[in-house]
């Protein structure tokens, strides 16, 4: 009997703790997985499960054959299998395609929205707001779910025309973002990787570094070689010659500032390995702009690439609509949107110029070791008491520009057609893709001449 009477005891101790997971201020949910982490840290990495959770629902819904798939569901689809007795209800042609990432799209960036104005000028974890940002998990995850239903709703109209221009903007700002954040994430390697040369097998690291700033910068140089041997012709694609060449001058430009002996001295985590990144990453942005060039004969399909096929061939002019959802640039736009998002939730990072473009504070908050319950049970740390290490807003609107930056690039930065319901590249896409590399790197060029030019500011 009294061992009956513990294991009810235990089990009812186990229901009360999960629900305290689910309701509770505490975000319990990774406890188990990282159960030394900071309060911060798992908050930023459960809202960042609820956006790739969202991504996945939109590649499911735009992986091709999903639509015939789903009209073979007695009594789903309109004009698909029927039950007798029982109508039809459900539009496919809404929830899968491209329709269905713009809606779920749209919900995920409401939802971002709603926390980032009410998470505006939350100082500590003492605000009342504090516990909703960092608790009441599952109820967050009913009103996503319930915003993803009603977004089904919406009637096509201009809905995709108007939220195709959101999401270019939106785009726009985030690509800015990645760029920060790789920016950050190469001071943070470079910066660690000397300090460990100094302490001790200097030879090993230095090699190490020498070694991916000379790969990046291959990387790079294959990239510009290939991008003037397939995107460009003699006589045709002056656009695609004019951005290879302008964002491959502006490239050596970064690089030579980046080791000048007065740059060095006003910034000596300054260096090759963060110009050799920045490189690569615009080369990668150069390309995926001109993927969205409408010119054909200037964008060739990556299958008539590696079959060898030419242009006309590969793309008949009579399927001008069809889109070719799993692209190669889409794939690797999918990859950097990853890396950068599980970077955004861990960053720690002592680059005081970064942490004020991001918004955070990483070395704010108190700091503390792993907590242990009274019963057994292992607690994530509250080290935001005395102030909060990121902006909550700013983070939640970084969220709703990604957000918009996954809906286009499911759909290949591609408009839609309301009258012929088709997908069709625009120049406009283009543009805001290579007006973006020219921005990033001036915002990197700045971050490298400004300790020069502002002497008396404190940079570090």
């Amino acid at each position: 009997k009294k061992r009956k009477s513990h294991c009810r005891e235990e089990k009812k101790h186990i229901l009360t703790f999960k629900a305290s997971c689910l309701c509770g201020s505490a975000p319990c949910l990774l406890c188990g997985c990282c159960p030394s982490s900071n309060n911060s840290t798992v908050t930023r990495l459960v809202f960042s499960f609820f956006l790739l959770l969202g991504t996945l629902v939109s590649v499911i819904m735009i992986l091709p054959g999903m639509e015939t798939q789903l009209r073979k569901i007695p009594g789903f689809c309109q004009g698909g299998t029927t039950i007798p007795g029982i109508e039809n209800h459900v539009n496919c042609d809404v929830i899968v395609g491209y329709k269905s990432v713009y809606r779920m799209c749209f919900a995920m960036a409401c939802f971002f929205f709603l926390f980032s104005a009410i998470m505006i000028r939350v100082k500590s974890s003492k605000d009342p707001r504090a516990t909703l940002q960092n608790g009441f998990w599952f109820f967050k995850f009913l009103i996503l779910v319930g915003i993803t239903v009603g977004a089904f709703f919406i009637p096509d109209g201009t809905f995709h025309d108007v939220w195709f221009y959101f999401g270019i903007v939106g785009s726009f700002m985030f690509i800015l973002i990645q760029l920060i954040l790789l920016i950050d994430f190469a001071h943070s390697w470079n910066e660690v990787w000397v300090r460990n040369a100094e302490e001790g097998n200097s030879k090993c690291w230095f090699s190490g570094l020498l070694f991916f700033t000379v790969l990046h910068y291959a990387l790079a140089f294959a990239a510009v070689v290939l991008l003037y041997l397939y995107y460009t012709k003699p006589d045709n694609c002056a656009e695609h010659k004019f951005f290879i060449s302008s964002n491959l001058i502006l490239c050596v430009i970064i690089s030579v500032v980046s080791i000048l002996p007065k740059v060095q001295d006003a910034s000596p985590q300054s260096g090759l390995l963060q110009s050799s990144i920045i490189t690569l990453y615009t080369m990668y942005v150069t390309w995926s702009a001109m993927t969205n060039n409408p010119n054909r004969e200037c964008n060739p399909s990556l299958l008539s690439l590696v079959s060898n096929i030419s242009t006309t061939e590969a793309m008949p002019t009579s399927s001008p609509g069809m889109v070719q959802w799993w692209d190669a640039q889409g794939i690797v736009g999918l990859v950097i949107f990853l890396f950068c998002t599980f970077y955004a939730s861990i960053r720690s990072s002592s680059n005081a110029q970064v942490n004020r473009l991001m918004q955070t504070e990483e070395g704010k908050g108190t700091v503390g070791g792993e907590e242990v319950g009274e019963d057994g049970l292992r607690r994530v740390v509250d080290n935001e008491e005395d102030g909060v290490t990121y902006n909550y807003s700013f983070f939640h609107f970084h969220l709703l520009l990604a957000s918009l930056y996954i809906m286009m690039t499911l759909t290949n930065w591609y408009k839609p057609d309301i009258t012929t319901q088709a997908m069709q590249s625009t120049m406009p896409a283009v543009w805001v893709k290579i007006s973006s590399s020219w921005l990033g790197l001036g915002l990197y060029l700045w971050t490298l001449v400004a300790p020069v030019i502002f002497l008396n500011r404190d940079f570090n």
